[in-house]
């Protein structure tokens, strides 16, 4: 299997309280496997306010809906051992 990269990182984002925002992170190969999406290092679960998805194989999405204070911190977008953060 080959070694999935990541091509295009995450940007920082400023969002205003009650808004949508979406980090999108771009990887090498398409079905990456091993990929995970943290805020301050607790892990994210694809539910009601955490969406996440894959946009044309490679580019991984999440999206935080109606982002509250609780919110700030670092994401961190990991795929295999290469990581990214904003």
């Amino acid at each position: 299997e080959p070694d999935v990269t990541i091509v295009s990182g995450l940007k920082d984002m400023v969002v205003s309280e009650g808004d949508d925002v979406t980090f999108r992170c771009q990887v090498s190969h398409e079905n990456a496997r091993d990929v995970e999406w943290k805020l301050q290092d607790v892990a994210l679960q694809n539910n009601e306010m955490n969406e996440i998805s894959v946009e044309k194989g490679k580019i991984h999405t999440l999206t935080l809906r109606k982002v509250t204070e609780q919110d700030i911190g670092t994401i961190t977008f990991r795929v295999g051992p290469h990581t990214s953060t904003a």
